[in-house]
């Protein structure tokens, strides 16, 4: 990376600003310091990974819409399965897990997420089985497999229709699962960082950008603080999470993006496992488009449960700081009891039982994130990545580090897209999936699976 000139006095006190410490935020600053940059991370929060990380459901797996998406997530995965090798560092905390308990992905029909799924995971050689419905119902005895959908509301009339048919089968994929601490996962980048150089500011706001004028509408030299101090850098890295849109309003570039990002709210649910079996022991992470839910194992016999935002389900825009309040009757009820019919032994929670948790999503337009440069040199975003990319930690840090290199040694990559070599995998990842001047992908299925 080359220095702008006339930044001031003396030398740039960093090489990169990222801004944010959840689990992106960190990933893109580990994989700078492992370049040897030197890095500072500012988050308004107390800690690592306070913010919308702590609330991920933190699901591992392979079902995306594009073929870049599923490479990522692909090569993501052996980031996990290797984590403490992958550090490099010790944490006095001990570092998050992976838990490959498997993920059931439900086929309702001929027609089907699947159809998009099956031949990328051909193609890319990512393990699956395809159970058809008398597999299906050997290996899952204790689920319902009618069909009931499309998803509704609880509260509404065709919630309490009856089935219409049943399940053609399944795609299971055994490397799937979940990370078991996300925060952890989080906590183990901001150690990973410090051991190479790299430094964590908590509990700070940046409120403004110090840029330089340039041929292509300026360069960014820096920060500014809301304690009146500055921080120079050549490079800022836009990880807000939900702040993300506010950052770069701030930063000028809001308006010159294609692709948008929004901050949603968003609950996710934790119910008691059935009587009958053990789900944390032998369940397995299940993508429901049938009924409108995804679900995976939680310790102590437990279920964690979410929506995957289909059309009934409600949007709701908040602002990044808005108090968000508890979760809803509405959605607590209206998803146990999508859970409870794939699994009726499940029973229904009494009302007392109600829990989850009540977080943000910072979503981009067609829900597929934004990794690239931005029209004011130097300022980099890894955004709109709530809800379907925490599996993509480690190979988003890989693919914004390599990007700033590229970028900010001459590469062209409005023009000439970057290429990523995948780490584990060998796999190409193509980055223009990822360009805020795309088009809303017609590829991308709009949904998350947490």
């Amino acid at each position: 990376m080359s220095d702008p000139t006339g930044a001031g006095s003396g030398e740039l006190e960093y090489d990169a600003i990222v801004i944010g410490a959840g689990i992106i935020g960190g990933a893109v600053a580990y994989e700078l310091a492992r370049r040897g940059h030197r890095t500072l991370n500012i988050d308004k929060g107390p800690g690592a990974g306070y913010g919308s990380t702590s609330a991920s459901s933190a699901v591992v797996r392979f079902s995306y819409s594009t073929e870049t998406g599923v490479a990522a997530a692909w090569d993501g995965m052996h980031y996990w399965r290797n984590w403490a090798e992958y550090l490099g560092a010790p944490d006095e905390s001990g570092y998050a897990k992976l838990v490959q308990c498997g993920m059931v992905l439900l086929i309702q029909g001929e027609e089907g997420h699947h159809n998009r799924v099956m031949p990328l995971w051909d193609r890319l050689g990512v393990p699956y089985e395809y159970w058809d419905r008398v597999e299906l119902g050997q290996r899952l005895p204790t689920f319902d497999l009618d069909l009931y959908g499309p998803p509704s509301r609880s509260t509404d009339d065709d919630f309490w229709k009856d089935a219409h048919g049943t399940m053609v089968g399944a795609l299971f994929s055994p490397d799937a699962g979940y990370v078991d601490d996300p925060q952890l996962a989080a906590h183990n980048l901001q150690r990973a960082t410090e051991a190479r150089g790299g430094e964590f500011r908590f509990r700070t706001e940046v409120v403004g950008f110090l840029t330089q004028p340039g041929a292509s509408g300026g360069r960014v030299t820096g920060v500014e603080l809301a304690d009146g101090s500055t921080v120079t850098a050549k490079v800022v890295v836009n990880v807000g999470g939900p702040h993300s849109s506010a950052i770069n309003k701030l930063a000028g570039v809001y308006d010159a993006m294609n692709i948008k990002t929004t901050s949603i709210r968003h609950e996710t649910y934790h119910v008691p496992g059935p009587s009958d079996m053990d789900f944390t022991a032998n369940g397995l992470a299940v993508a429901d488009d049938d009924s409108g839910i995804y679900f995976r194992p939680q310790p102590g016999n437990n279920i964690l449960v979410g929506t995957t935002d289909p059309p009934c389900d409600p949007k709701v825009p908040v602002g990044p700081d808005e108090e968000l309040g508890e979760i809803t009757s509405d959605g607590w009820e209206t998803n146990t009891m999508r859970l409870n019919k794939r699994m009726p032994t499940l029973g229904v929670p009494l009302p007392h039982e109600k829990k989850g948790v009540v977080d943000r999503y910072d979503k981009s337009d067609d829900w597929i994130p934004i990794y690239d440069r931005t029209d004011l040199d130097g300022f980099y975003v890894a955004i709109g990545t709530s809800g379907n990319q925490f599996k993509n930690a480690g190979v988003a840090g890989h693919m914004m580090a390599e990007l700033i290199e590229a970028v900010q040694g001459g590469h062209d990559h409005d023009a000439e897209p970057l290429q990523v070599t995948a780490r584990y995998t060998g796999l190409n990842l193509d980055m223009a999936t990822f360009s805020r001047n795309r088009q809303i992908n017609p590829s991308s299925s709009m949904s998350v699976h947490g």
